[in-house]
This record gives C-alpha cells, structure tokens and sequence, in this order.
C-alpha cells in the first residue's frame, strides 16, 4: 500500500471536516465530489452555489450532498466578523474592514477553522501560498511552542533501504528561506510530529543536515546547525535527534560508522532537515525527478491545519491534501 493510500485510510476513520475556499474551481470540484463519496473527509465549498453548481455539471461531479456556503450571504458571517474584528483591532482592523474581508472566501474559509464550524483548510489551486498563509498567521496563528510555519515533504522512495521502509520525511522545502538556529529547531521538531502523524512513523529519527559532520568543517552555516540541535534538544529531551551530519552520513550506515560512530540517528535518519531553503527544495526535486521519490508536502507548525496546493496540482494532488489535513486535524 503506497503513502497516500495509508494516509487517505486514515482520514476515512477521522472523518473530518475540511473547507475548500476556491469552491468553484474545476479540480477542487472534482476532488470534493470523490472525498465525499469515498469518506475520506467532509468538504465544505465556498463560493457563488450557483457557479459551483455549473462546475460540477460541467464536469460531472455529484456534490448533492456537499455543503455550498456564499461568504456574502452566509449567516455565519457577522459572527465571524466579529470574531475577527476582536482578534485584529490592536493591528488597526476596523469592525468595517473585517465584515469586508469574511466576504472573501479565503478569510471566511480561515474564521471557520478558528471557530471550529471546520478542522482544516486546503488552498491553492488558484491561489498563492502567501495568499492562504498571511490571514492563517494572522487568525490561526502558530502551534503552542512554535515561532514558525514551515513544511514537510512525504518522499516515498522506491529504494526501501532508505529511511522507514523507503519512506523519508525532507523539511523545510517551501517556506522558510534561511532559518535562524531557533527556527530550525522549531522545524525539526514540526518534522518530527509530522512523520508521527502522517506517516505513522512511531519512532522518527530527525538528522539536521550540513556539508559537515560532527565538526569535520569549521564554519558560520556549521555553527548554526549546531546551535539548532542544541535548542532542538532542549525543546525535545527524548526526541532521537542528532547533527550536524551530512547527507550519507544521515542515511548510509557504513558512511555512518566512520563519521558519526555512536550517533543514534546517523546512517538510520527518516527525518531530514535542511539548513536553509535552497538546499531543501534542490534536494527533494533531485530524489523526485532522478531518485524517483514520489512526494507532497504538508504546511506544519500552524495551531490548526491549514494546507497548500500547486496552481498546477492535479486532482489527486489535491484529494490527498484534503486526506493529510484531515489527519493532521485528528
């Protein structure tokens, strides 16, 4: 059974409600009316019901039993304005402006999963990342503990000697351009919990990676690598973590006994943490495209979840996503 087959099973047991603010949008419509039908969660969609309901006849899609929700005509709304109103009027928000802005799906979307009317939120078909994550920073805000959002990628690799049986968790690939030690430590902790989560990793082994081993090179990008595993360790005493280690020090046990003997991490990782956020995206495109992983990402680190998609995703890509969040929301 592949990833993203375990994973959609495990949202089938949650059943949670997810809301998709691009409600009119062609793939989301198709991906919302096979969610449905399969139980993987409920989907909620947002938008003019009447476009949404020319979508899913152009497309065949059975939404009958899917709730339609028009942000300018709901009856939630005021609450919700409100409620935002309250959470933003220190950042100069007028009760005004926040009824304007729950008129737009994507804020509407973001005050139901603050006020718990949904458990996760999935975007992007349409929309840009930052489009989704400024109003979720600004509602939802970050995980007691966390500083930061960041993601993680699902690297399934054909290799089963790899990680967990194939299965490697690589962070941070999207979000985060050049972390600080504290932010890198926050990411290796989110990564740790989402290869709890999602991948049902019951023992997650998190290598922080750098050109360097254990001190083999001296230099600034080193030193910070160190310093995260310091903080890490005191954010997560009994969590097997360990660097700095360069990447086949991380993953190959031979390479492992002559750089890192002794480590409990080295030559076993499942969990990869990238120093900054060229080397992460470089990284999982290399084992996608050459190692031929196959791979999504989840966001990570928010209070509650609330997801990303590429403007070129497809179907699949996003009825997964619905899945993962649904996961994470459990």
């Amino acid at each position: 059974m592949s990833l993203t087959e375990k994973i959609r099973n495990k949202a089938k047991k949650c059943l949670r409600t997810i809301v998709l603010p691009e409600g009119s949008e062609k793939r989301t419509v198709q991906a919302a009316a096979y969610v449905k039908k399969e139980g993987i969660a409920e989907p909620v969609l947002l938008g003019d019901p009447d476009e949404i309901r020319k979508t899913a006849e152009e497309t065949g899609a059975d939404i009958r039993d899917i709730l339609l929700i028009d942000p300018k005509k709901s009856e939630k709304s005021a609450g919700y304005a409100e409620a935002l109103y309250e959470l933003r009027k220190a950042k100069g928000v007028t009760p005004e402006q926040a009824e304007a802005l729950v008129e737009d799906e994507m804020y509407f979307g973001i005050m139901m999963v603050k006020q718990g009317d949904a458990d996760g939120l999935v975007s992007g078909a349409l929309h840009s990342t930052g489009d989704m994550l400024r109003p979720a920073l600004q509602i939802i805000k970050t995980a007691p503990g966390m500083k930061v959002v960041s993601s993680s990628f699902l690297m399934d690799c054909p290799n089963k000697e790899l990680g967990e049986d194939g299965l490697l968790v690589y962070a941070d690939c999207v979000v985060m351009p050049n972390p600080t030690a504290e932010e890198l430590a926050d990411i290796a902790v989110a990564a740790a919990d989402t290869a709890k989560k999602l991948c049902g990793i019951e023992e997650p082994r998190v290598a922080l990676l750098s050109f360097s081993t254990k001190g083999s090179a001296k230099h600034e990008l080193v030193n910070k690598v160190q310093e995260a595993v310091r903080l890490a360790h005191e954010k997560e005493p009994e969590l097997l973590l360990d660097g700095e280690l360069q990447f086949d020090a991380a993953l190959v046990p031979e390479v492992a006994k002559q750089k890192a003997p002794g480590s409990p991490v080295a030559g076993r990782a499942n969990v990869l943490v990238f120093p900054d956020l060229q080397a992460g995206n470089i990284g999982y495109k290399i084992t996608q495209r050459i190692g031929g992983a196959q791979c999504f990402a989840v966001l990570q680190g928010l209070a509650k979840p609330c997801n990303d998609l590429s403007r070129g995703c497809s179907v699949d890509d996003i009825i997964d996503t619905v899945a993962a969040t649904a996961v994470q929301a459990e």
